[in-house]
């Protein structure tokens, strides 16, 4: 509790004076009692990404896992695709769990419906991302990071998941049972 609101609750309990907090703060920032607490200024160790200028050139992909079928079903994996310049949910596909396969699927109804994107920007997950070296030393790719260089598709993996703001914005979306 602040000095401001405890000093309006006794001049109400006690004078029976009837004031706000905020007006008794500023009597008091007035009076040279109180101070102004100043904003600490928003302090971002990364710098934010731009967003794609047009449709289709970036898509953002991610699995949520949630009981989507609330008890009436086996828990199982949503695969979703957002456009990153429209923030549109532009794919769906719900799997068991996330798969090569389920999100080699998902790709694959993408790129019928809408064709090729530049990239496709997801997280670091072992689908995406190969987490130890080959024999010869080096990263190895993925099935799912080689199919996409077969294609001419640029697979970008994030550092975190705020960087791929857009698509768990739309998981948190999807899975908000008063939505």
């Amino acid at each position: 509790m602040t000095l401001p609101t405890f000093a309006a609750e006794k001049l109400n309990a006690c004078e029976g004076l009837k004031l706000s907090k905020e007006t008794l703060r500023q009597w008091m920032i007035a009076a040279g009692i109180w101070k102004k607490r100043t904003r600490k200024k928003a302090y971002s160790i990364h710098q934010s990404r731009e967003r794609r200028t047009r449709f289709g050139e970036l898509v953002q992909i991610d699995g949520s896992h949630h009981d989507w079928f609330e008890g009436r079903g086996p828990k199982c994996c949503l695969l979703v695709f957002v456009d990153d310049a429209t923030s549109r949910i532009i794919g769906l596909h719900f799997d068991k769990s996330e798969t090569t396969l389920g999100y080699m699927h998902l790709i694959q109804q993408h790129l019928k419906h809408y064709g090729r994107p530049l990239a496709y920007y997801s997280d670091k997950h072992g689908i995406f991302k190969v987490t130890k070296k080959g024999a010869n030393g080096k990263d190895q790719d993925t099935q799912l990071h080689r199919a996409l260089k077969t294609l001419q598709i640029e697979l970008i993996c994030a550092h975190s998941s705020q960087a791929k703001g857009r698509v768990e914005r739309n998981n948190q979306t999807l899975q908000d049972p008063s939505g």
